[in-house]
C-alpha cells in the first residue's frame, strides 16, 4: 500500500509540473526525473508483490534504473543554479553508465520468458558477477553526483552572497534537501536491501510532494535568480565603507595603508584593469554612501543597485568590497546592519521600540536573518547583547 501510494503522489506531481506555464529547462529535468521515479517505484511493486512473474517482458527493466537518479539530481541542480535556456546535448554523457546497464543486461533479455523467471526465482543465479558490478556502479554513481549536486549548491550560495544582501527567499534548502534525500537512500542500497531502500525512496516522495508544493519556483512560475555575470566594465568610481563590529559601540572609519593597497594592486587590479588609485577612490565613495545616506538600510539592496547609485561597475564594487574589506556584498551589508543596530540600542532615545521594528529599521527583513547575521558578527544573539549592555527595550 506504501508504494502504490508513491506512486500515486509522484504521478500527481508530474501532472501539477505538467500544468506549470513557462517551464524551464529545470522543470522539463524535474518533469522527467519524476517519470522516472514513479516508473521505478511501480516496477519494484510489481517486482515485491510478485505480479512481475505474469510480466516476464519487464524483468530486469528496473535494474539500471538507480543509476538515472543521481545524474538527473545533479543536472536539475545544475540546471536550476545556471539558468540554462535550452537543454544541453553534452548532458547526456551523464547517462552513458546506465546506456551500459543495459547492454551488459542484453542477453538477460534475449532468453525466453521462462529462462527469466527461473533467473528472478533464484536471485540472479549465473548472473552474479553483473549484479556485483550494478553494486559497485550504483553506489559509486550515488556518491559521486551527491557530492557534485552538494558542490554546485555551495558555489551558488557563494555568487548569490556576492550579489545580494538578503537571501531570505532564495531558497537553496529545497535542493540541499533533495541532495540529503537521495544520499540517505544510497546509504540504503549499501546497508539495507531493496524494501528498505524503496520505503525510503517513497518517503523521498512525500517530501518532495509536501515541501514542493509550498516551494516557490518549483511548481510556480519564478524561480531562483540569476546567478551574477562575470563580466568587465568601465573603470568608475565608488565608495566604500569600514567594517566595525557591535561591541565597539562607535562606528570606526579606516582607510587602507599603503601595504594593502600594494597587495591589492599586485594580486587583483593588474588583471581587472582597476589601479590602486581608483579602488581607493570607490572605496572612500563608498565609505560615504554607507554612513552618511546608509544604504545598507534598503531591505533588497543588491550589489548590482548599489552600483548603479553610485554609477561603478558591479565587478569593480565587488572587488574592493572583498579586497579592503575580506568580505563579499553580503557579509559587508549586514555588519552595517548590525553596526547600525548596536548604534541604535545603546541610544537611550530608542528604548520605546522593539528589537524587531529596530532590526526592520537597520535593513533586516526577517527575525531569522537579522538573529543569524548578529551572531555570526558578534558570537551573541541580540537578546544577550542587550543584556550584556543592560538595555531593554519594549
Amino acid at each position: 500500500m506504501l508504494y502504490l501510494a508513491g506512486i500515486v503522489i509522484t504521478i500527481f506531481l508530474v501532472v501539477v509540473l505538467t500544468g506549470k506555464k513557462n517551464k524551464t529547462p529545470a522543470d522539463g529535468l524535474l518533469l522527467i526525473w519524476l517519470t522516472v521515479i514513479a516508473l521505478h517505484l511501480f516496477l519494484f511493486y510489481i517486482l515485491i508483490s510478485g505480479k512481475i512473474f505474469d510480466y516476464p517482458f519487464v524483468m530486469g527493466v528496473q535494474i539500471p534504473f538507480p543509476l538515472l537518479h543521481g545524474p538527473f539530481l545533479f543536472l536539475y541542480t545544475l540546471a536550476l543554479t545556471r539558468h540554462y535556456k535550452n537543454f544541453r546535448k553534452a548532458w547526456l554523457i551523464h547517462f552513458i553508465p546506465a546506456l551500459i546497464h543495459y547492454l551488459f543486461l542484453i542477453p538477460f533479455f534475449r532468453l525466453s520468458d521462462a529462462e527469466k523467471i527461473i533467473v528472478y526465482q533464484n536471485k540472479g543465479a549465473g548472473y552474479e558477477n553483473l549484479m556485483l558490478f550494478s553494486l559497485i556502479a550504483i553506489i559509486l554513481s550515488g556518491i559521486a553526483y551527491v557530492t557534485a549536486s552538494l558542490i554546485l549548491l555551495r558555489r551558488y550560495r557563494r555568487s548569490i552572497e556576492d550579489e545580494f544582501s538578503n537571501i531570505e527567499k532564495i531558497k537553496l534548502a529545497w535542493l540541499r534537501y533533495l541532495a540529503y534525500g537521495i544520499a540517505i537512500i544510497w546509504l540504503a542500497v549499501i546497508f539495507g536491501n531493496d524494501s528498505i531502500v524503496f520505503t525510503i525512496a517513497v518517503l523521498f516522495v512525500f517530501f518532495l510532494g509536501f515541501f514542493g508544493i509550498r516551494q516557490v519556483g518549483i511548481f510556480t512560475a519564478t524561480g531562483l535568480p540569476l546567478p551574477p555575470k562575470q563580466s568587465s566594465g568601465p573603470n568608475d568610481m565608488m565608495g566604500n565603507a569600514p567594517s566595525s563590529s557591535p561591541q565597539n559601540q562607535t562606528a570606526q572609519t579606516t582607510t587602507p595603508g599603503p601595504e594593502q593597497v600594494d597587495t591589492l594592486k599586485r594580486s587583483k587590479y593588474e588583471k581587472s584593469g582597476l589601479n590602486e588609485v581608483q579602488a581607493q577612490k570607490i572605496y572612500e565613495r563608498l565609505l560615504t554612501a554607507m554612513t552618511e545616506k546608509k544604504l545598507f538600510a534598503e531591505p533588497e539592496l543588491t550589489l548590482a543597485g548599489l552600483a548603479k547609485t553610485l554609477e561603478v561597475h558591479p565587478n569593480h564594487l565587488s572587488q574592493v568590497i572583498n579586497s579592503y574589506e575580506s568580505k563579499n556584498f553580503y557579509d559587508y551589508i549586514n555588519l552595517k546592519r548590525v553596526d547600525e543596530f548596536s548604534r541604535l540600542a545603546l541610544n537611550p532615545d530608542n528604548r520605546n521600540y522593539t528589537l524587531l521594528s529596530m532590526a526592520y529599521e537597520c535593513g533586516f527583513n526577517s527575525k531569522t536573518s537579522f538573529n543569524r547575521n548578529f551572531r555570526k558578527v558578534t558570537g551573541i544573539s541580540p537578546s544577550e547583547y542587550l543584556s550584556q549592555h543592560h538595555i531593554t527595550l519594549k
